[in-house]
């Protein structure tokens, strides 16, 4: 397999036309949505057009896997809205120079593989709160600053969108040869300029024309107090970022049935978000729903990203006044279907035949998605409670099976883990009274798990010592040994051979 670098895959076939189709058409989705999230924030136009092409160039490079576009992403510069308002755009660039710190800190540490305890619910409620929030996003487009359309302005931005929607529907069943998208927006382009129509453009929403993004060392004092001050911002925004970028990453190799590399992944995005900060860019992540144009234009490769990226410094360069004339309507009808086909429809499917813990938690990590905009706090409660769930489910399935050998010794089977949800129901199980003057506690088919069991462990033997009675646990793993060992203080550890078992290990309180 031939690497350089270990970045390109040149084993790999490539699609070069979908590649550069792919890459175009990311580029005109990208482009409305970077400026809009960076005029909401306060900040320059260019300065989200700069971070579309910085974090886009640098990941589709570096990342942790092709097909993944990233960009100045709503959902991180959403975190420093707070920060603008209160202390400037140079702030703003100190901290996400900051963020990128901790994202790289998250790659060189290996915590990326982390993102595998997100469960298929959470995934569910946060994908499809997602979609929500694309579509909703889209509805903007309708307004005249705080107003809706209405009249003759309504009718034409709602019948550009209906064609725009049309062509992306129909035309795939004619050929796949070029993506839908790109069609459509170039279709409903010339309409536009063809029939002279007055309708919303991207030059409405902002100017793109601008130089080569320059190096700028953020205007801030280096000092205790600034830190104080950019910390908890750069924190949430590197938590955000690597959430949605991961979450995006695992959504692409369920597409394309293959696997990405997540630390890489956070490796690429600390260091595109470091440029970002001294090179005039609002910082950035993955973006879904312009990963979901990409994949559904064919692209399979990394070319595509860097060909976006590319494509827009063209057009900050030279190509501003074309793409200032591009109608918004049909930017908003490929969204608008990207957010349809993002939407996981399948889970209304199955949702009769989930259990009702996983149907409530997918449901209010959309809501949380879908109201708070926080897609790192959707995430953590989806996880939170889904922890919880195990736990309690887990903690109801821990048994005894009891019986007196020919020996007089009176054995306890455990079965099911012990843990601090289990610790009750575990010391239930126990008759210290009635018992025999020796016990043997077999662990064969459970675990150790945590202090609250060595605590379990250590109140029953004490129970048994001052009853006068004698107590052997039995078939602890290796870890076990090792918690119980490091406990010592807890609790009196014995270990010694058994030739019957091999491992015997003996607690006298």
């Amino acid at each position: 397999m031939t690497k350089i670098f270990n970045l390109f895959d040149f084993s790999q076939k490539v699609n070069y036309k979908n590649e550069i189709l792919a890459g175009l058409t990311v580029a005109m989705t990208m482009i409305p949505e970077s400026l809009s999230f960076a005029i909401l924030a306060g900040f320059p136009p260019l300065v989200g057009l700069y971070a579309a092409f910085i974090m886009g160039l640098i990941t589709a490079v570096f990342g942790g896997r092709p097909g993944l576009v990233s960009g100045g992403a709503g959902a991180t510069v959403v975190v420093l809205i707070a920060l603008m308002q209160s202390h400037g755009i140079e702030y703003v660039f100190g901290a996400v120079a900051l963020a990128g710190v901790f994202q790289i800190l998250v790659g060189l540490f290996k915590l990326g593989k982390f993102i595998r305890l997100v469960p298929q619910p959470v995934m569910y409620g946060f994908v499809n709160g997602l979609a929500v929030i694309i579509f909703m996003s889209q509805l903007e487009q309708f307004k005249n600053g705080e107003s809706w359309l209405n009249g003759t302005p309504l009718y034409i931005m709602g019948g550009l969108v209906a064609l725009t929607i049309g062509i992306v529907m129909i035309f795939p069943k004619i050929t796949k040869a070029v993506p839908a998208s790109l069609v459509a927006i170039m279709v409903v382009f010339g309409v536009v300029l063809l029939f002279n129509i007055n309708t919303k453009t991207v030059e409405d929403i902002a100017s793109v024309e601008g130089g080569f993004p320059p190096f700028h060392i953020p205007e801030i004092p280096f000092t205790l107090e600034t830190l104080k001050i950019i910390f908890p911002y750069s924190l949430i925004m590197a938590a955000v970022g690597l959430t949605e970028g991961l979450l995006t990453l695992n959504l692409v190799d369920e597409i394309t049935k293959t696997r990405g590399n997540s630390n890489r992944e956070c490796l690429a995005q600390g260091g595109a978000n470091i440029a970002n900060g001294f090179f005039f860019g609002m910082g950035g992540c993955p973006m879904i729903a312009q990963t979901l144009v990409n994949l559904s234009a064919g692209s399979r490769a990394r070319l595509s990203g860097i060909i976006a990226s590319l494509t827009i410094l063209l057009i900050i360069l030279v190509g501003a006044p074309v793409i200032g004339k591009l109608p918004m309507a049909a930017l908003t009808g490929v969204m608008i279907m990207v957010a349809i086909g993002t939407f996981e429809w399948a889970s209304f499917r199955i949702i009769n035949k989930m259990p009702k813990s996983d149907i409530i938690t997918g449901i209010l990590v959309a809501f949380i998605t879908i109201f708070m905009k926080n897609l790192a706090l959707a995430v953590l409660i989806g996880v939170i409670i889904s922890a919880l769930v195990f736990a309690w489910e887990s903690a109801k399935r821990i048994r005894a099976r009891h019986y007196i050998d020919d020996n007089g010794v009176k054995h306890y089977e455990i079965y099911g883990p012990l843990f601090f949800g289990s610790t009750t129901v575990f010391a239930e199980k126990f008759n210290v009274d009635s018992d025999p003057n020796e016990v043997i506690i077999d662990f064969k088919e459970s675990r150790v798990a945590d202090m609250s069991a060595i605590e379990a462990l250590n109140s029953i033997t004490k129970k048994y010592h001052e009853a006068g009675k004698m107590v052997h646990l039995r078939h602890l793993s290796d870890d076990c040994i090792r918690l119980l060992k490091n406990a010592e203080a807890v609790i009196d550890v014995n270990i010694m051979e058994d030739p019957t078992y091999k491992v015997v290990t003996n607690i006298h309180n």
